[in-house]
């Protein structure tokens, strides 16, 4: 069971494949991620974690449930979060506290202080875990994980001991030592006898041992190396600078009694760190659920609706959804604005498995295209996605071929470039990958553009992986009996951009392009069609 994490389930090993720069930067996941948590460290690694693509059902419903429990219990992922930080800050200081000016002996206090507060936090997650019902396997396995460590580790009694121990100790007065001695009447074992909350009475030889309990300290730390008043020193050490047997039984039991307290901290480290704070790997996957699931609930909270995906097979090759939305406006309006977000529903099946996207510009198709994409990504990493439903069939990769910046461009050209990169992308894809294609060949001339997007839609029909093509060439969709004739996984289809009476609705719908009526409602909408200009002419 300690192998066990909260991204994959027992038995499954990674084998996800990473989004590139291209991927991230079109589908503005940077954008999304940086609403998602403040913190640069936690930024860089979420977008790490989102980027990483398993298309494994068995892996993606197993985070699905953990992210359900999550957003159901609020109270669940901010107690989490803050003891496994706790947990993390009592490790990074664990095995390097020392307080300089404390003897041997009071550093093994603060470690049993440190101890103290470690049980507590163990305590605290084992009943946190043990409060909600939680229903995913992943949580189930670190409820029953942290309750063995706790229950083997015998905390319980352990910190019973420590908190008595730790409440005597503000009560010391004074410490029973046993020395044993050879045959010479040499020092060679020492130990602590007892803990008294009374001094001792003393006279006589007691009255120089005493002395040398006094002294004890300060020769410790004169062996450490550091700064001793040495006035001190001589005031409640005569007796022991005067007589060679206790100079040297103060030297002997020193160091005796440094290294068994120097031990048993050690021991106390290596008992600490094979147990519980093996739970501190658990914190970036919790912290990835957690924003995630806060961020959801902001969306919720306005109004939109967010769901859990149901994951098909990989080999239905489809995606059934209703009410999906751009996240990207749902942010906006997180932030202030007050837009009227248009949602729509969308399908990816054997008849309609390519879409040859047009409509007007600014009519929404750029970010239409964007909120395919980053339904893939959330569904696929386990997280609520902004529809009321989604059936989806994991892609193994998603790629995408938006214009490139003009300083990529310069030594093959725009049309070099970006017929370079639709090379790569049929070199790497597969039928079960998702192909996005925004405005692309766009940067030659109409008929150049016309052609090679031809070739190019012919050749993802034969390669049967779900595509949007979102295009000015109206054309390109005209004529689509002569692609589907041809054999081929996936049918190709005409996906519109909806306009009414002159006003972008950005609603997406099948149906044939309507090039020229975008153009005329557009015309008219801002009185420069023929009729219109012509009445304005003053004679």
């Amino acid at each position: 069971m300690e192998n066990f994490n909260l991204l994959y389930p027992t038995g499954k090993q990674p084998n996800y494949q990473t989004l590139s720069d291209d991927v991230i930067r079109n589908l503005s996941l940077d954008h999304i991620i940086q609403h998602v948590t403040a913190s640069n460290a936690e930024r860089n690694m979420i977008k790490r974690m989102m980027t990483q693509i398993e298309c494994d059902p068995d892996v993606i419903r197993f985070r699905c449930d953990i992210f359900e429990d999550i957003i159901r219990f609020p109270e669940l992922r901010n107690k989490m979060k803050d003891l496994l930080e706790q947990l993390d800050f009592m490790k990074s200081i664990g095995g390097n506290f020392v307080e300089e000016n404390a003897s041997s002996i009071w550093q093994l206090v603060n470690r049993l202080r440190e101890l103290e507060v470690y049980i507590d936090c163990i305590t605290e997650i084992k009943e946190t875990l043990q409060k909600f019902p939680v229903k995913s396997e992943g949580l189930k396995q670190l409820r029953d994980y942290v309750s063995s460590v706790y229950n083997d580790s015998g905390f319980k009694y352990l910190s019973e001991d420590i908190k008595e121990l730790l409440t005597e100790t503000d009560e010391i007065k004074s410490i029973t030592l046993g020395v044993n001695l050879d045959s010479m009447l040499r020092p060679v074992e020492v130990g602590i006898m007892s803990i008294n909350k009374e001094r001792i009475e003393h006279s006589g030889i007691m009255k120089k041992f005493n002395k040398f309990i006094e002294f004890l300290p300060l020769v410790g730390d004169l062996l450490d190396g550091k700064n001793v008043d040495m006035t001190r020193m001589r005031s409640v050490g005569t007796s022991a600078e005067d007589d060679p047997l206790m100079k040297n039984l103060c030297n002997a039991v020193t160091d005796m009694l440094g290294s068994t307290v120097k031990h048993l901290k050690n021991k106390l480290s290596r008992y600490v760190n094979v147990s519980g704070y093996a739970l501190t790997r658990f914190i970036p996957d919790f912290t990835f659920y957690i924003r995630w699931a806060d961020f959801c609930s902001k969306i919720m909270e306005m109004g939109m609706p967010m769901s859990r995906p149901e994951i098909l097979a990989p080999e239905k090759n489809s995606l059934n959804s209703k009410g999906i939305y751009d996240l990207k406006l749902a942010i906006q309006n997180l932030e202030g604005a007050n837009i009227d977000i248009v949602s729509n529903d969308f399908e990816f099946a054997t008849e309609n498995g390519i879409y040859i996207m047009t409509g007007p510009n600014r009519g929404g198709k750029t970010t239409f295209t964007q909120s395919i994409g980053v339904l893939f990504v959330l569904a696929q990493n386990g997280i609520f996605v902004p529809a009321q439903s989604l059936h989806i069939s994991p892609c193994d990769n998603i790629f995408t071929h938006f214009p490139a910046d003009e300083n990529q461009t310069v030594n093959l050209g725009r049309l070099g470039e970006e017929s370079k990169r639709i090379s790569e992308i049929f070199a790497s894809a597969t039928d079960r990958s998702l192909l996005l294609f925004n405005e692309s060949l766009a940067t030659t001339s109409f008929t150049e553009g016309l052609y090679i997007a031809k070739d190019v839609v012919r050749a993802m029909r034969r390669l049967g992986a779900r595509t949007i093509f979102n295009t000015h060439m109206h054309e390109l969709a005209t004529d689509l009996d002569s692609i589907n004739h041809l054999d081929g996984g996936m049918m190709v289809a005409s996906l519109i951009t909806g306009i009414h009476e002159g006003r972008r609705s950005f609603k997406v719908y099948i149906a044939p392009p309507e090039g020229i009526s975008y153009a005329k409602d557009i015309a008219e909408k801002y009185g420069v069609t023929y009729e219109q200009l012509e009445r304005s002419i003053v004679h």
